[in-house]
């Protein structure tokens, strides 16, 4: 499912127009990515979780060249399934 099919399943369930639909949508998604750029976690019961893992600065390799790289601090979104939602795909 991607986000215009999600638009389109709430405005049917809720019989909603487009355009109310798409704003729901729309501000859940802007809630939850805020949540994340302020470092916090987000977390939908059942389903899933979703939080920032910060990851210190490193020496790589580039792997064609095998000249060595200082590969800076960082960090990413990281998503981790809940006991619900696994028991519902493995069925």
């Amino acid at each position: 499912m991607n986000k215009l099919k999600l638009i389109d399943a709430l405005k049917m369930e809720h019989r909603l127009s487009r355009k109310e639909a798409a704003a729901v949508v729309d501000l859940f998604f802007e809630s939850m990515s805020e949540a994340l750029a302020r470092g916090g976690r987000v977390e939908i019961r059942g389903l899933c979780s979703f939080y920032v893992k910060e990851y210190d600065s490193y020496k790589g390799r580039n792997p064609k060249t095998g000249e060595s790289v200082q590969v800076a601090s960082k960090k990413l979104p990281f998503f981790k399934c809940g006991k619900e939602l696994k028991k519902r795909v493995d069925y």
